[in-house]
């Protein structure tokens, strides 16, 4: 076999094998993209905007072929209760990357046809996903079939409101309806992190946890509410606008503090997990797609508190993302550090 054969060979099997869930990429460098952006550093998040938008279309032309040409691969993913999960990661970088256009950029046009795409593939993925692994025959038992992952669901669906609500201060005859839009689809992703969250904390303080098993998706612990303190400070701070939602604002300030407390309560549990795993129990630190996903929340909590503080008023909060900042920055630099190692020719497929 030629080299021209075997690069042919190795993408394709880089295709089959995607990782369903590797829109975390696009997730992970939108976030740090907007972070950066906010505190300053502007051509910084204008470059990663630029970089993200080849990631998102690569992958969108990766995840199309794999489709097409593995259809079987891609069913047995979404009916998987580890992989499944992963497929929420291309609805929450779609909003993402709409989010970047319209903070870095005020290009709401593009932007609204992201957010149109992802609330369809939203809904796709949510129904088919629960659908599929509520009406499975055969179930694994909890602690092979749960893990972090699960609540990119949450994610996604914080994301769709706060690209929505982004979009609403634009598009100011439709504003009411899309305000009331996302302000459901905030509630909903309360719902889903409340209900995952119990089973997860369940499953790490009642049942076996490996060091094999503490995969860095349970960072998403902490980045699903810190998106969803993002589309609640969001959601306030379009609120004068709006009747409906500004008879909410107590409520939704107080949900999205909430919120804002627990995703910081988890901040230092997660970093002593990771100390357990890889120095104490000296798990390999080697690069694996899944870890966009521990990127992302910190990104996310920066933005989030950011937000979380113009919306309350509280401008003591805008230290922690000021320090925060350079904690995602650094967090993505080694992951794509990994990445580019993990995709050059002649390595295995990730």
């Amino acid at each position: 076999m030629n080299n021209t054969q075997g690069s042919a060979w190795t993408l394709r099997q880089r295709i089959e094998t995607l990782f369903p869930g590797y829109f975390a990429m696009v997730m992970a460098t939108g976030i740090v993209s907007i972070a950066a952006f906010l505190e300053g550093f502007t051509s910084l998040g204008m470059a990663l905007l630029a970089l993200n938008i080849i990631f998102y279309i690569g992958l969108l032309i990766l995840l199309l072929m794999r489709t097409l040409v593995f259809p079987g691969k891609v069913k047995q993913d979404i009916l998987d209760h580890v992989r499944g999960p992963g497929f929420f990661t291309l609805p929450a970088a779609t909003c993402v990357l709409g989010s970047q256009l319209v903070i870095l950029r005020q290009i709401f046009d593009a932007a609204l046809g992201l957010w149109i795409f992802g609330t369809i593939t939203w809904a796709i993925v949510m129904y088919t996903f629960f659908a599929a692994v509520t009406t499975r025959e055969e179930k694994p038992p909890l602690v092979q079939g749960l893990n972090g992952s699960w609540l990119i669901a949450a994610v996604a669906t914080q994301s769709v409101s706060v690209l929505g609500t982004l979009l609403a201060g634009h598009y100011t005859d439709h504003a009411n309806t899309l305000l009331f839009f996302t302000t459901c689809m905030f509630m909903v992703g309360c719902m889903l992190y409340v209900i995952l969250i119990t089973l997860i904390f369940y499953r790490f303080t009642f049942l076996d946890l490996t060091s094999e098993r503490l995969t860095p998706p349970y960072w998403i612990n902490m980045g699903a509410v810190a998106i969803t303190t993002l589309a609640g400070s969001r959601l306030v701070l379009a609120s004068a606008t709006d009747p409906l939602l500004s008879q909410l604002v107590p409520f939704v300030k107080g949900f999205t503090l909430f919120f804002w407390a627990a995703g910081s309560w988890w901040i230092p549990l997660l970093f002593i997990l990771g100390f357990w795993r890889h120095v104490y129990k000296r798990y390999p630190l080697r690069y694996d797609p899944q870890y966009w996903g521990l990127v992302f929340p910190l990104g996310m909590y920066t933005v989030c508190t950011f937000q979380l503080s113009k919306a309350l008023d509280f401008e003591a909060l805008m230290v922690i993302p000021s320090i925060f900042v350079y904690v995602a920055l650094l967090a993505w630099l080694a992951a794509i550090a990994g990445f580019i190692l993990a995709w050059l020719p002649g390595r295995a497929a990730k």
